[in-house]
């Protein structure tokens, strides 16, 4: 029973330390590459001249550079 209690204690904080490792990060850009003209999000920032930052820069969470990459007018057009 104790072997038990301890690992359940050990994986609980193993998966709370993830979690928190990833929301911690919290940033997130909007980035369109110049050669096929398309928008990804990307969770650190772009060091390549390849890429170019649109939008409004950084973005707490995923959900907010999803819903900005929609209503960027170099990300809708084709």
């Amino acid at each position: 029973m104790k072997k038990f209690l301890i690992s359940s204690a050990v994986a609980a904080f193993a998966v709370t330390s993830a979690f928190a490792q990833t929301a911690a990060s919290g940033e997130f850009y909007v980035v369109r590459d110049a050669t096929t003209k398309k928008c990804t999000i990307v969770d650190k920032k772009p060091t390549t001249t390849t890429t170019t930052v649109v939008g409004d820069g950084v973005y707490k969470t995923r959900s907010e550079a999803e819903t900005s990459m929609k209503s960027v007018k170099v990300c809708t057009e084709n």
